[in-house]
């Protein structure tokens, strides 16, 4: 299984909120690029990084310092937030990040979201937000009608390769993971699933290492010390 430590980014900083809640903000560091190389020294091989004030103003915002990460940290780097047209997913793919993931266009221009998978492939992911089963999106500030499990079966079904799914609730709350929606998912997509939110312990990385996730995303379990990533690395 795939492990991918998290940079969540807000006016350059790289910051964790709770449950998806921009005024629950805890600042980790103003060196990103930093925290990118920490994570590598530590094994890590993977980055997942997130532009929240762009998945909030609907364009990409940190992209300076997400050109830094993903020229200079070593890292496969797969970044989301506010990329919502195919010259951002260019512009990304240029800089040499490994998977752009797609979010709120996925939801509000489906059409467009499967013709930039058939023309990127792999390179290409879908995040979906989940909030009490339905999909949040623009920067999880607006709940839609859209169920998550049947929307996760559609893509499936359109050939994307990469679902990041996550479960709100458990984000940044440190209270666990969601196992039963991961455990749903591995059963009924063929492509490959991520789990993102909460997850706390090597035990519960074990279990979705069982289940036969590709990946899971560590956030606050790391900047808290509540996990190593080398003893995370060292299981997965």
């Amino acid at each position: 299984m795939e492990i991918f430590p998290s940079i969540d980014l807000q006016d350059g900083q790289v910051v964790r909120l709770t449950h998806g809640d921009f005024d629950k903000m805890d600042v980790y560091s103003d060196n990103p690029l930093e925290i990118a190389r920490q994570f590598r020294e530590q094994g890590g091989r993977n980055l997942h990084v997130v532009d929240l004030d762009g998945a909030k103003r609907g364009e990409p915002t940190n992209f300076d310092v997400i050109r830094e990460i993903a020229l200079h940290s070593g890292l496969f780097v797969e970044v989301g937030g506010g990329i919502r047209d195919e010259a951002r997913i260019r512009q990304y793919l240029d800089l040499g990040v490994g998977r752009v993931i797609l979010g709120t266009v996925a939801v509000e221009d489906y059409a467009f979201t499967c013709d930039m998978i058939r023309q990127y492939g792999k390179q290409i992911a879908v995040g979906v937000d989940a909030r009490d089963g339905k999909i949040a999106v623009r920067g999880w500030l607006d709940t839609t009608s859209v169920d998550a499990v049947e929307f996760c079966k559609r893509l499936d079904g359109d050939g994307v390769s990469t679902i990041i799914y996550t479960d709100i609730a458990k984000d940044g709350a440190m209270q666990g993971t969601n196992l039963d929606i991961y455990n749903l998912l591995r059963k009924e997509l063929g492509c490959d699933v991520t789990a993102s939110g909460g997850i706390s312990s090597l035990e519960e990385l074990e279990m979705l290492r069982e289940m036969g996730l590709y990946g899971a995303i560590l956030g606050k379990s790391l900047y808290t010390g509540a996990l190593s990533l080398k003893d995370v690395m060292k299981l997965c």
